[in-house]
């Protein structure tokens, strides 16, 4: 486990390990989907969420970082942003490998800038 964007923060209840594909994923008000892909990469940790009808099927990538809490009972993962946040993030869909430079940059100063940063 990590620190910053890409890593799981210490206090979390994530556990390496541990499978989170189908967790639920809640923003700060609200539910976004569920857990479709998810990498505990050294360095660039983060889950691929599936929003379903909410924002017509999109997937959106999420870094470890923006994770507050594990609930493994409930499974569910909770972040420290919001719906619309994440609904606005940059589209997954329209690059063909979550590891492409342009893409990774892209999130990072989404996630980080704080003009477009989490509404937290």
């Amino acid at each position: 486990m990590g620190t910053g964007i890409w890593g799981h923060a210490h206090g979390t209840g994530y556990v390496p390990g541990i499978d989170l594909v189908g967790y639920k994923v809640e923003a700060t008000d609200g539910s976004i989907g569920k857990v479709d892909k998810h990498t505990e990469d050294v360095g660039r940790s983060y889950v691929v969420v599936d929003t379903g009808p909410w924002i017509f099927g999109r997937r959106v990538l999420i870094p470890a970082g923006l994770i507050v809490r594990v609930d493994a009972e409930d499974e569910t993962v909770h972040l420290s942003c919001t719906r619309d946040h994440v609904k606005d993030s940059p589209d997954f869909a329209k690059h063909e490998r979550e590891d492409e430079p342009t893409f990774v940059t892209m999130i990072e100063n989404y996630y980080t800038n704080p003009h477009t940063g989490p509404h937290m």
